[in-house]
């Protein structure tokens, strides 16, 4: 199932998945937007464990262990906060998650994907550069 999902390009591929149906009939009667579900499945499957100890966009801030730097670079953040493109979030939001090793928080991954918009992009700007380690200029 996992393996299906993992191999797609695009949430098009997403959706002609047998997995992805599956998780949709189990979803109908909540009447969920299909289009943010096969976003939100196709990037799960690559994640490797899930972190809840801070939301995704400080998880992005944080530095590896060994460096001073973000995981996510500032440059690619803001390009991140550009997209409007479901199919171009599915591919951006995969890279993140193999930037931060696939360990992610799973809840706020899928709820900021699914709730994708001008407020959560804010939200994550907030978050992103209050934990941000910043280097001053001299």
């Amino acid at each position: 199932m996992r393996a299906d999902l993992r191999r797609c390009h695009n949430i098009n591929e997403v959706a002609f998945t047998p997995s992805f149906h599956s998780l949709r009939k189990e979803l109908y009667e909540f009447r969920i937007n299909q289009e943010a579900l096969a976003t939100i499945a196709g990037v799960l499957s690559h994640v490797k464990n899930s972190d809840t100890n801070s939301n995704l966009s400080v998880q992005m801030a944080t530095p590896k262990p060994g460096s001073q730097k973000a995981a996510v670079s500032d440059l690619r953040f803001r390009r991140l906060l550009t997209i409007e493109d479901r199919n171009e979030l599915f591919a951006t939001m995969i890279r993140v998650v193999r930037l931060l090793e696939g360990r992610v928080n799973i809840f706020d991954l899928a709820n900021s994907i699914y709730w994708w918009n001008e407020r959560t992009k804010k939200q994550w700007a907030y978050d992103y550069y209050g934990n941000i380690s910043v280097e001053k200029k001299k």
